[in-house]
């Protein structure tokens, strides 16, 4: 699914670099769409709702399914979950005593530090249960509450994203999206705020390394929230 990197935190990295070392025997590519072309197929109305709202991230860490969160987390304390969540305006609640929920609510168009241009800049719909394969999202839905699974997004009000409108983006992704073939050698250069990047399945061994780096926060001033993001919250 396309995506631009780590888009739910306030902290991303503006510069992503990949190198092919071994091309797949077949396909396997990097697909890419420019997320101020998403942003511009998308509805006013799609827009100016997201604009508002922005995107509530909802995740779950469950033990045989995703990661527990004292993997995800490096500790066994909960305090020092609760303590750095605090920093990140990430808001914390513990079920039954030891299972660990998280929400955060982030903007879902940021405005690019350089370039002033406005961008799609979300995980609204890679981090939708309708985006898993199929039969997997089916089974989690059956098995699961809604507010159980292991991630999903919403609106920043909590009110769920209707089909319709996930069908737009997906749309939007869809026509804006180009790709190429890897060659051994090959190097892609991106800006993760203007290039959404994806990855097709493949056959054969692929081995595309990346990095990233320049984080937002340290090149362009504070990692607190947006005001919309505050207001969403609140």
């Amino acid at each position: 699914m396309l995506h631009n990197e780590q888009s739910y935190t306030l902290n991303w990295p503006m510069r992503i670099s990949f190198f092919c070392a071994t091309p797949a025997l077949e396909q396997g590519r990097t697909p890419l769409a420019d997320s101020r072309r998403v942003l511009s197929r998308l509805s006013p109305a799609t827009i100016g709702r997201f604009e508002r709202l922005g995107v509530l991230y909802v995740r779950n860490y469950l033990d045989g399914i995703s990661l527990p969160w004292s993997v995800a987390f490096q500790t066994e304390d909960r305090r020092e979950v609760e303590a750095y969540c605090c920093t990140v305006s990430v808001d914390v609640e513990w079920i039954g005593g030891d299972r660990l929920r998280t929400r955060q609510v982030r903007p879902a168009i940021r405005t690019h530090p350089q370039t002033c241009e406005r961008t799609w800049f979300n995980h609204a719909l890679f981090f939708h249960v309708t985006s898993l394969p199929a039969e997997i999202s089916r089974s989690l839905r059956a098995a699961l509450p809604e507010e159980d699974l292991p991630y999903n997004t919403f609106y920043g009000d909590g009110s769920p994203i209707d089909d319709a409108t996930l069908g737009e983006l997906r749309a939007a992704y869809k026509a804006e999206t180009v790709s190429f073939p890897w060659e051994r050698g090959d190097v892609l250069l991106l800006d993760n705020m203007l290039v959404a990047h994806g990855r097709e399945p493949f056959v054969g061994p692929r081995e595309v390394r990346a990095a990233m780096a320049d984080p937002y926060a340290k090149l362009h001033g504070s990692a607190k929230a947006t005001p919309n993001a505050v207001a969403a919250a609140s």
